[in-house]
Order: C-alpha cells, then sequence, then structure tokens
C-alpha cells in the first residue's frame, strides 16, 4: 500500500542547502565557462576523491535536523510527523558524498532524487513535498511561479546556529506576500502608509488571501496538532515578525483565528528592524521576501528568501520603491 504522507509535513532540500558546497560549485561553474565537460569530469573526480569526507553543514541542516526528530512523538500505526527528501542535481554517482555525509550526521533521510544536472522541481509534486529549501534562484522562482508548494532561497549558515537546540523546532515567518497575498504589500508601496492603515482598519474583519507558505502554516498547525501537551508547549514553536503595527495588526490576528491556526508569537514591529527580535527568538529558518530584513538576519539566523511570482506587480523592485513613513514590510 502507497504511503499516506496527507498529514505528513515533507520537506524537499537540495544537497547545497543541507551541506555547504559552494567551493565545488565555484570551481564547476568556472570551469564550466570554457568546457562543461571537462568541467564534469573534475567534479565527478573530485567528489569521487572525497567521497567519505563529511561535508560541512548547510542552512536547512539546523532545521533539518530538528525536524526529523519530531518523529520521536510518532505514534505506532500512525505516519510519520516528517519526512525530508535529499533532492540534488547531483548524479547518483556524485550524489554518494551526500548520503555518506548524511549517515555521518545521523540524520534519517530515506527517500532522494538524483537528476544529473537536470531541475528537480518537475518531481516536487511526485514526493509530496509541502516546502522546497534551495540555494538555486532559478529552481524556487520555478516552484513559485507553479505555485505547487512553499519555497525559498536559503542563504549561508550564519557562525554559530549549527548549535541550535533540536529539542523544538523554531519557524519565524514574515507576513505579507508570505503568509499572506501581496495585496496589502502593494497598497503599502503604491499608495503610502496612511491609506494603508486605514484600509486594513477597515477591513480587519475580512480575512487576508493566502500567500504562498499559507497552505504550510496550515500543515505545521496540524503537526502541532499530533504532537503531545498543550499548544502552547509544544515541540514547534511559530512565530510571525512582521513590521505591520496597529492599526493593522488586528486583521492579521483575526486572519490566522479564520484559518484555524495557531501561532506562539507575534511580533509586530512599526517598522523598527527585525534582527533583534529574531536573535532573541533563534529560529531555525525565518523567511521574508525582502532583502532589507534578509541581508542582516542572515548574518544571525538561517534565513530563505520568498521570492515573488514572475507575473507580481512586486516582482518589479524598483519600480515599485516604499513609500515614506513605516519602513519596509
Amino acid at each position: 500500500m502507497p504511503l499516506d504522507l496527507s498529514e505528513t509535513l515533507v520537506v524537499g532540500v537540495s544537497s547545497t542547502a543541507l551541506y555547504a558546497m559552494e567551493e565545488i560549485d565555484k570551481l564547476f561553474r568556472e570551469l564550466s565557462a570554457s568546457d562543461r565537460d571537462s568541467a564534469m569530469e573534475v567534479y565527478r573526480k573530485k567528489m569521487f576523491e572525497d567521497e567519505d569526507v563529511p561535508l560541512q553543514h548547510g542552512a536547512a541542516h539546523p532545521l533539518v535536523r530538528a525536524l526529523l526528530k519530531l518523529n520521536e512523538y510518532q505514534k505506532s500505526g500512525e505516519p510519520p510527523l516528517v519526512e525530508v527528501v535529499i533532492m540534488s542535481r547531483n548524479s547518483p554517482e556524485t550524489g554518494l558524498r551526500v548520503l555518506n555525509s548524511i549517515r555521518n550526521d545521523g540524520l534519517n533521510i530515506t527517500r532522494s532524487a538524483f537528476t544529473a544536472g537536470e531541475s528537480v522541481v518537475d518531481y516536487l509534486e511526485a514526493f509530496d513535498v509541502d516546502l522546497f529549501l534551495t540555494t538555486n534562484v532559478g529552481d524556487a522562482q520555478r516552484v513559485i511561479d507553479s505555485r505547487a508548494c512553499a519555497a525559498a532561497v536559503l542563504s549561508k549558515l550564519p557562525t554559530d546556529a549549527d548549535k541550535l537546540s533540536d529539542e523544538q523546532v523554531r519557524i519565524a515567518f514574515d507576513g505579507d506576500a508570505v503568509l499572506f497575498d501581496e495585496e496589502s504589500e502593494i497598497v503599502y508601496r503604491t499608495r503610502g502608509i496612511e491609506t494603508f492603515h486605514t484600509l486594513e482598519d477597515e477591513l480587519r474583519d475580512i480575512p487576508l488571501r493566502e500567500g504562498p507558505y499559507a497552505v504550510l502554516l496550515k500543515k505545521l498547525a496540524r503537526l502541532q496538532e499530533r504532537l503531545p501537551g498543550r499548544i502552547e508547549y509544544s515541540p514547534v514553536r511559530i512565530a510571525l515578525v512582521t513590521a505591520r503595527n496597529s492599526p493593522a495588526d488586528i486583521r492579521v490576528i483575526k486572519t490566522l483565528r479564520h484559518w484555524g491556526v495557531y501561532v506562539d508569537s507575534c511580533f509586530f514591529l512599526g517598522g523598527v528592524e527585525k534582527t533583534k527580535v529574531l536573535r532573541a527568538f533563534r529560529p531555525h529558518i525565518f523567511f521574508d521576501d525582502q532583502d532589507v530584513h534578509l541581508d542582516k538576519a542572515a548574518q544571525f539566523v538561517p534565513s530563505g528568501k520568498v521570492l515573488y511570482a514572475t507575473d507580481s506587480p512586486l516582482a518589479a523592485g524598483a519600480e515599485m520603491k516604499p513609500s515614506e513613513g513605516m519602513g519596509n514590510k
């Protein structure tokens, strides 16, 4: 009987997100500029020679490690709480170093896809992936455009972040254009902070529409329900870290209630820089759509950029400069 993963959180992670492979990837790209076949041979030889040398951890490693630990709470006869799938552009042969590193780290990852240079995006649905973590911007963009699942481009693993505790999974999300759709963000950027606040106050009883990470948040909520203890002390802790503030905060809380999800912490910062809050919360991953927040946060906490869909007005970037007033939302 096929494995039913409808109640399981499935995370697809690229080998370059799970492990720090920047050096060998940089060598491959440099050599490929002149001779791709020769570059592939050098890459294959290097991966073979270092096959038994464990790779250094990448930005996704602390999150993956903590998520897999949740399966200690799995009840007999029930599907796993979490599944992690390694999804790599390596060939099966060059991927052996990745598999050996996974075993060396004691990570219970049993499913994998090695595509020998082809994009792994076409296989996300086949593996029932809810969240795809990658360092490849092109792959992440394809996922966002297809609306297949949540996806993020990960930064490098910050110093000391690999020491994050595995005893509780901690995830932080931005709000607009991440958990919620981009409509309010567009109003803010094009019509200014006063109009944004006025509309959000008038619409405080109307739930925000779902953004690219709404389905993932709901899946995390179901995961919390399968875990022991009161929800306030769940092994999974979720925070919303947003530059919204009053009177735009009430609509957010009511939206989450409407969705039937429990968020442990909400930080409405009103334009105050997010990094200090994130350093205090110490998430295994922080998801945001704007470099102004991610560039600073990624120095201290594992961070992933949520890309805009190609057809989004926000993808124009410089053509929609934020208005005076509140800091970027």
